[in-house]
């Protein structure tokens, strides 16, 4: 996994940490949306991960590079999750928003999402986007729904849609929490047991648009189901969380 970067100067206002495997096609129209939609957040810096990609993205990030642009590689794929953490690592901001790398998460709505964290205060450690129309076919949206209820019904996280990859936490959050593969899927739960709150902003996804998806029916319900009873438990054993209070002696 790639180290953290060297600083950078001033830290920035917004990180944004997006996790890309192979979504060559995407990136150029992705980074030129940003540029244009985080203009009110400046100073901001993008993060990309290249998840051990074997198509363009490396030559396409390099042709495509701006001020506020930064990569990091994994030598081979590890996952979003493993991403997800060496980007926000090496993210600067204290507030960071994470994006798919496949366009189907429209930029517009990142600033209601840091401004819905915001509004909330350190007691709030998570804004979720939570998709009212999707781009994706039929029977995935129809595996979505199933697993947002069956999760749900589970962990009792007040959270319509986990999946959605429109997200904005506080850095010193996430890093909190424990890691494992497929973390991403079950941040509320797990932001909640650490004992922060989370919002939650109404979003609308686009169909992609360029590349395939990455995730088969069959290879996320065993392992998800996995996943599902192993948060059950971590929840389960965080009893109460310490409110601490600094005295004199």
């Amino acid at each position: 996994m790639s180290a953290p970067l060297p600083q950078l100067g001033p830290p920035p206002r917004l990180s944004v940490v997006i996790p890309a495997k192979n979504e060559a096609g995407s990136i150029v129209e992705q980074l030129d949306e940003l540029e244009r939609v985080l203009a009110p957040l400046a100073p901001f810096e993008v993060v990309y991960v290249i998840d051990g990609s074997t198509d363009d993205t490396s030559a396409v990030l390099a042709r495509a590079a701006r001020p506020w642009l930064r990569v990091v590689r994994h030598a081979e794929s590890c996952g979003k999750s493993a991403a997800l953490l060496t980007g926000i690592r090496a993210a600067r901001a204290e507030i960071v928003s994470t994006l798919d790398g496949d366009g189907q998460n429209d930029p517009a709505y990142v600033i209601p999402l840091v401004e819905a964290l915001e509004r909330g205060g350190p007691a709030v450690g998570l804004a979720v986007g939570q998709r009212l129309r999707r781009g994706d076919g039929g029977f995935k949206k129809f595996q979505s729904r199933i697993a947002n209820r069956v999760r749900q019904a589970i962990l009792a996280d007040d959270t319509r849609d986990t999946a959605c990859g429109h997200k904005v936490i506080r850095r010193q959050v996430f890093l909190e929490l424990p890691f494992f593969d497929a973390l991403h899927r079950f941040l509320p739960a797990l932001v909640k047991r650490e004992g922060y709150g989370v919002v939650h902003v109404d979003v609308i996804d686009r169909p992609r648009t360029a590349g395939t998806s990455h995730y088969g029916f069959f290879d996320r319900l065993w392992s998800g189901l996995l996943d599902l009873f192993g948060v059950w438990w971590l929840l389960r054993r965080r009893r109460r969380v310490p409110r601490i209070v600094e005295t004199r002696p």
